[in-house]
């Protein structure tokens, strides 16, 4: 029986020095409580009741949030702050042998950095200089933390806490800010509204004006084109009717009209004259002398 428990028992001995290291781990190993190595990922054998796996090491980024610190400005106004560090592993055997407790440590260091960065801003510079403070957080954590195979990465102020009556000060002013940014606004508006109406009013008047001048352009175009239209029928006319006079006068030239003949129609031109309404007619002499001829006709043919 004892035969067959000696060799399950060494198999379980040999078992258990066999090691599998996990991707983004590491193992700080010791042998007679000595530093040996580092094993990074793969499988790995202990030398049995000699070595030992002293530390197990994470080489991914963490993520520390600590507790609001009180911290006091250069006006001596104190105030409390959180801080969230982003650090990583980069030396395992550093990290295993160079502190006792190294996110305590990382703690410590943090509050007194911070108090001696804020220790030499005053209020106002605090709360408007954010990542001042992160940067020089983040330089000073990683020169501290360098011999502990650590390597700060960012530090973030996560919250800024000053004094209540600080607070109601603050919200006061903001309020006060908040309110003129809105008058300012609506004055802007109102401004913006009263140029529009100004634009429209004006662009109005001269869409007017300009409407008006075309009519007036129009109705003048209008009326000269009648008066052409009026000068051209009666010249018209008049060229019709001369044009007819000269026409008779050529037939009475062509039949071989005389001059008495010529008189005659004269005559009757004036007959025509004295169809009208006129009380006083002066009679030519040539028409006088035109009236005795035909008186002196008219006895010859009765005798």
């Amino acid at each position: 029986m004892i035969w067959i428990i000696i060799p399950i028992i060494i198999l379980a001995i040999l078992a258990s020095c066999i090691k599998i290291v996990p991707q983004a781990q590491a193992y700080v190993v010791e042998r007679l409580g000595a530093y040996q190595g580092t094993w990074h990922v793969g499988v790995k054998f202990l030398v049995p009741f000699i070595d030992r796996v002293a530390r197990r090491v994470t080489l991914k980024e963490q993520v520390v949030d600590f507790a609001p610190q009180p911290v006091i400005t250069k006006d001596n106004v104190t105030m409390r702050i959180d801080t969230v560090v982003f650090f990583q592993i980069t030396d395992p055997k550093l990290f295993a042998y160079g502190v006792e407790n190294p996110l305590m440590a990382i703690e410590n260091l943090t509050a007194t950095t911070l108090r001696n960065v804020i220790g030499e801003m005053e209020l106002d510079q605090t709360l408007t200089s954010r990542e001042i403070i992160n940067t020089k957080m983040r330089a000073a954590l990683d020169v501290a933390t360098d011999p502990w195979g650590i390597k700060v990465n960012r530090v973030e102020l996560k919250n800024i806490i000053p004094p209540a009556e600080i607070q109601n000060a603050m919200e006061k002013q903001m309020k006060a800010e908040r309110e003129r940014r809105e008058a300012v606004t609506r004055a802007e508006g109102e401004k913006r509204a009263s140029i529009l109406q100004a634009e429209g009013e004006k662009q109005s008047a001269i869409l007017k004006a300009e409407a008006e001048k075309e009519a007036a352009i129009l109705r003048a175009e209008a009326e000269k084109e009648k008066r052409i239209r009026e000068a051209e029928g009666q010249a018209e006319a008049i060229l019709k009717v001369q044009n007819a006079k000269a026409e008779g006068l050529r037939m009475l030239k062509e039949a071989g009209a005389d001059e008495a003949v010529l008189r005659l129609k004269s005559l009757e031109a004036f007959e025509k004259a004295a169809d009208g309404q006129a009380t006083k007619i002066i009679i030519p002499s040539e028409i006088q002398g035109i009236a005795g001829l035909a008186s002196s006709l008219k006895e010859i043919i009765t005798k």
